[in-house]
């Protein structure tokens, strides 16, 4: 780990990006204890408290698990996509070491519906900008996502969306994604989904649709996510709440 320069990023982000990238030593990987903050903040030359925002982020995103008295750790997670990678699915496919390949890109400027403006909390005919994705591995295609943004979400007309969304956004417009709602329902395939996902018209979808929320509360991303259920798995960790 080098020591951060001041850029165009952050340098909580930098050390983010830095920690990140050093749980991919594979005696992380296998489980070994992280530095402490310390020793971290020492080799990245910041604040102490730069490297607890970073380490704080990586938890809620379930990318690390940290034991009062224990220490900081990859976390555990199960083979296929948790619920807990809404954040980032291709972050939680490259920790199974599949790497993610976009098939289809496109942003453009669109009419909020009645749907999307009730979801975004916005007035109907407001104009947005909605993000649609094909992405999969190999040469399969796995899942389409359309996403509709709120106003105070902009992204440059060049951006590649070669990060994770949700850094994209922070880094964007400051919004920090802290939640989201999740409904799912089966869907058989149009014919673009069709075209889309290299299926068969009428083929059966896993439809998974969310609306995401700041830290204030305020929902900044509604999305409809298109599965061909033969060929993604996605799994859903429960905790029982005690009394």
């Amino acid at each position: 780990m080098a020591p951060l320069r001041q850029g165009s990023l952050p340098l909580h982000r930098q050390a983010e990006l830095a920690i990140r990238e050093l749980t991919t030593d594979p005696q992380y990987a296998r489980g070994a204890l992280l530095p402490d903050e310390l020793t971290l903040a020492n080799r990245l030359g910041v604040s102490r408290g730069t490297v607890r925002a970073a380490l704080a982020r990586l938890v809620s995103e379930q990318w690390l698990e940290r034991k009062a008295g224990v220490g900081t750790r990859v976390a555990v997670r199960s083979a296929e996509s948790a619920m807990g990678a809404w954040r980032s699915f291709s972050r939680e496919m490259s920790r199974q070491g599949i790497h993610v390949r976009m098939f289809r890109l496109s942003l453009k400027e669109v009419v909020a519906g009645d749907e999307i403006a009730e979801a975004l909390r916005i007035a109907p005919g407001a104009r947005i900008q909605r993000l649609d994705r094909v992405r999969g591995w190999g040469d399969t295609p796995v899942l389409r996502s359309r996403s509709w943004f709120h106003p105070r979400v902009r992204f440059n007309s060049d951006e590649k969306f070669e990060r994770p969304l949700y850094d994209i956004v922070a880094d964007a417009s400051g919004l920090t994604a802290e939640r989201a709602r999740e409904g799912f329902h089966a869907e058989a395939a149009s014919a673009i989904l069709a075209k889309d996902l290299r299926v068969k018209s009428g083929s059966p979808l896993l439809l998974r649709r969310h609306t995401v929320f700041d830290v204030r509360g305020g929902p900044f991303e509604f999305a409809e996510v298109h599965y061909v259920s033969s060929r993604f798995t996605l799994t859903i960790d429960l905790k029982r709440e005690m009394p």
